[in-house]
């Protein structure tokens, strides 16, 4: 289901900066979509986690995608 969620907000991303929106506001409507799909699972620590990654912020998210290329 994970792999589906990132390939959909792949998808998602690519079609907003075609439409002429920024990555960040790319990632903030793929965010309020990864919340919707937390909120749908039924354990309450997985959902936890899930909101937590959910809720990284743009910036946080930057600093651990270049951490992640420079590796």
């Amino acid at each position: 289901m994970l792999r589906l969620a990132g390939v959909t907000c792949t998808i998602t991303a690519v079609l907003m900066v075609v439409a002429g929106c920024s990555w960040q506001q790319a990632y903030y409507g793929g965010q309020g979509w990864q919340r919707n799909m937390c909120n749908k699972l039924v354990d309450q620590t997985e959902r936890e986690r899930c909101l937590s990654n959910a809720n990284m912020t743009y910036e946080d998210y930057r600093r651990q995608t270049e951490g992640t290329k420079k590796d």
